[in-house]
């Protein structure tokens, strides 16, 4: 069977009361530990007990939290209150200006100027930072200058090889090339060797197919009178 309902309220007897606030302080205490660590919480407790003894607990320093727990509080008053709303919007704006003006004042005397102001630690705290300055940029610019340098090496050695596989390519196509002017070279010389040791057939059939021809000239001769006979014409030789 369940556990019966508990009543709130005061337990009469002494020792039960004791046991009961025990029990239920260990527990509160566990509770509030839990919750400051699963749910990244600040949290303060404390606990008096009927005969005034402390017990608390706090996820960080108890006075930085009574501190934030009166700082918020006097601020909600205050918002409640429209002339004490103004009022701390004042010296909000007020707080900002003043570091908005320490802030420039930095500025320019890490850049060196109004250091009329300045005493000698003042002086030597100013260099230190600007030591510490220096010696951040420098580191950072000695790491972005070794980033590009094997940026660099790294697309070298990328273009040495693409450079490498090229060569073997012009040097196979090469091979190639060689490889078949030998075998046109090698068929010209065989077929030159063939034309030389196959014999020459002539076919004659008696007849000269280009017998000499002879041309003469012969000077005009008068036409033929009457009664007389005619020159002979003039004969191709043939």
């Amino acid at each position: 069977m369940g556990r019966g309902k508990i009543v709130i309220r005061r337990i009469d007897n002494s020792t039960s009361r004791q046991v009961t606030f025990s029990k239920r302080r260990n527990g509160l205490l566990k509770k509030a530990k839990e919750l400051s660590i699963l749910c990244d919480a600040e949290v303060g407790l404390i606990i008096f007990s009927s005969t005034s003894k402390l017990y608390e607990y706090s996820s960080s320093r108890m006075t930085s939290v009574i501190e934030r727990y009166n700082k918020l509080k006097q601020e909600n008053q205050q918002l409640l209150n429209p002339a004490a709303e103004v009022t701390f919007w004042q010296r909000e704006a007020a707080n900002l200006s003043q570091q908005l003006r320490y802030l420039q004042e930095s500025h320019r005397q890490l850049m060196g100027e109004e250091l009329s102001g300045l005493n000698v630690k003042d002086l030597q705290n100013l260099e230190n930072q600007l030591e510490m300055s220096l010696k951040g940029v420098r580191l950072k610019k000695d790491q972005v200058l070794t980033d590009e340098i094997k940026e660099l090496n790294r697309k070298g050695n990328l273009l040495h090889q693409e450079n490498l596989e090229l060569h073997k390519k012009v040097n196979l196509i090469n091979q190639e090339n060689r490889e078949v002017k030998k075998k046109v070279y090698e068929g010209r010389n065989v077929n030159a060797a063939n034309s030389i040791s196959r014999p020459t057939y002539t076919i004659s059939n008696g007849y000269d197919m280009h017998p000499p021809l002879h041309l003469q000239l012969s000077q005009p001769q008068p036409q033929p009178q009457k009664n007389e006979t005619p020159a002979k014409p003039m004969q191709l030789g043939l």
